[in-house]
């Protein structure tokens, strides 16, 4: 096995792009998935991750991993948008070709790049000032990219990421997980054709990602201050947000 395909062990899912390009595959119906596995839940919280992102003082920002381009079309809908540059960036080819049909209203003022959230040499070190992650933290190599979110971002750059977390009463999550393992084969299987491992890696990493203070820990450790998260649906999911050591960028005026 080439070791760049070598499923890492920070990364929850087990899950090497490389190898399956399972989101390739399942890109016109990924929306789809997120409806049924969520029960339609995942519209508000990335609504307000979108909100959280535009009240940020930035110019630059780059949503990784962008998939179908959902956060970007939510942040589209708000003038703090405007005068701003925005680099809707993903590993998948298919998953950009839907996003750029989506996003093709705001085509002058959203650029979509093919990157790879794991190692992205094309965005200059400091270049940044604003990045975010969604619900794709449980399915890469999380401590790598962490380490190209902390290069990538300006001194004072604020780090935003939407990702899978854990009921903090046990009995509530264990249920959730039991839930999860019992309806989600079935249902993947059904909105992907029979593609076991769309399914198959979501819920790995939904089971074996940390909880979302454990996730805040790890975030610190990679050089990030002001680290902070919230839980949302009881702890199903948590935005965690921090900050790149260095002056902060000012607010723009209103």
């Amino acid at each position: 096995m080439d070791l760049t395909d070598r499923p890492d062990a920070g990364n929850a899912a087990e899950f090497a792009w490389r190898r399956d390009d399972v989101f390739g595959r399942i890109a016109s119906r990924y929306d789809l998935l997120c409806d049924i596995f969520s029960l339609g839940i995942h519209r508000l919280w990335k609504r307000r991750v979108a909100r959280r992102i535009a009240d940020e003082p930035w110019h630059v920002l780059l949503d990784g991993a962008t998939g179908t381009g959902d956060i970007i079309l939510r942040l589209m809908g708000r003038q703090a948008t405007e005068g701003r540059t925005i680099i809707a960036a993903d590993v998948s080819p298919g998953m950009l070709a839907i996003a750029s049909r989506r996003l093709l209203p705001w085509a002058d003022r959203v650029q979509l790049r093919q990157l790879d959230a794991e190692a992205m040499p094309a965005i200059a070190d400091g270049s940044v000032d604003a990045y975010s992650m969604s619900l794709v933290m449980k399915i890469c190599d999380r401590r790598r990219a962490l380490d190209e979110a902390f290069r990538i971002l300006r001194p004072g750059g604020r780090l935003v990421v939407l990702e899978a977390s854990s009921i903090p009463w046990a009995p509530a999550h264990a249920a959730y997980l039991a839930y999860m393992a019992l309806c989600m084969p079935l249902l993947g299987w059904l909105a992907t054709g029979g593609d076991a491992s769309a399914y198959k890696y979501l819920l790995h990493g939904i089971r074996d990602f940390p909880r979302a203070d454990a996730f805040a820990g790890e975030i610190a450790t990679h050089g990030f201050e002001e680290v902070a998260f919230e839980r949302l649906s009881l702890g199903i999911v948590a935005i965690h947000t921090a900050r790149k050591p260095g002056a902060a960028l000012r607010k723009r005026a209103e």
